[in-house]
């Protein structure tokens, strides 16, 4: 009985999986007691049907916009300190220990983040995103993955490094891609629809649709038939 309620949660939800049949009904309870916890306590927050763990930090609420079943787990900060709004898209999730940094410095007003439906990165992810950060939908992300959407300009040898300012050109990645583990994204990096990002690549360039991407730098590895 326990089992068929969670799969119909799931199903509202707009999971399509099935539940494994050899899962224990201990782990399912514990689940859905975790949840609603973190449920009245994002609604307490936000107002609205959020997800959100323990100890978490909201800056600036009011321009998040907070899709329908995001979750924000524990120990987590978001910074809504930025030009244009910051989007959490329905279904979407960022993991434990992460932080999303829109305004690093005074001197310039960061551009944001958008996150796409579906869309999930896990736990100690760095968002970086001053330059603006773009995510599309039913996108999958390991641990540990950063984004730098800002480059420190240092051609002029009559200036300290941190004297002479930045470049911002943003970070994009389409829709339906896979993120492996400790992948980090360079400002201007592009990532196309349908790609795979190898773990612990580092991206800086422009990658077509049907991409499998690694190595340090990043390159094509080969195209997905």
């Amino acid at each position: 009985m326990i089992k068929n309620l969670f799969q119909k949660l799931l199903y509202r939800s707009g999971k399509s999986y099935t539940i494994d049949p050899e899962l224990p009904s201990g782990l399912i309870v514990y689940t859905l007691y975790s949840r609603l916890i973190m449920l009245v306590r994002g609604f307490i927050a936000t107002g609205n049907k959020v997800y959100l763990g323990r100890r978490c930090t909201i800056l600036n609420k009011k321009n998040i916009f907070f899709g329908k079943n995001a979750t924000i787990e524990h120990d987590t900060k978001v910074d809504g300190y930025a030009r244009e709004q910051i989007y959490l898209g329905h279904g979407s999730k960022i993991g434990a220990y992460s932080m999303v940094t829109c305004t690093s410095h005074f001197s310039k007003y960061g551009k944001g983040l958008k996150l796409g439906d579906n869309s999930a990165i896990g736990r100690y992810a760095e968002f970086g995103a001053a330059g603006g950060i773009e995510i599309g939908n039913d996108v999958i992300m390991g641990a540990y993955i950063s984004f730098h959407s800002e480059n420190h300009n240092f051609a002029d040898t009559t200036k300290l490094i941190r004297e002479q300012g930045v470049t911002s050109k943003g970070i994009k990645i389409g829709n339906n891609v896979w993120v492996g583990a400790k992948a980090t994204f360079l400002d201007g990096s592009v990532v196309g629809s349908h790609c795979v990002v190898a773990a612990g690549a580092v991206v800086n360039g422009v990658f077509p649709d049907y991409s499998v991407i690694g190595g340090v730098p990043a390159k094509v590895i080969k195209t997905i038939e």
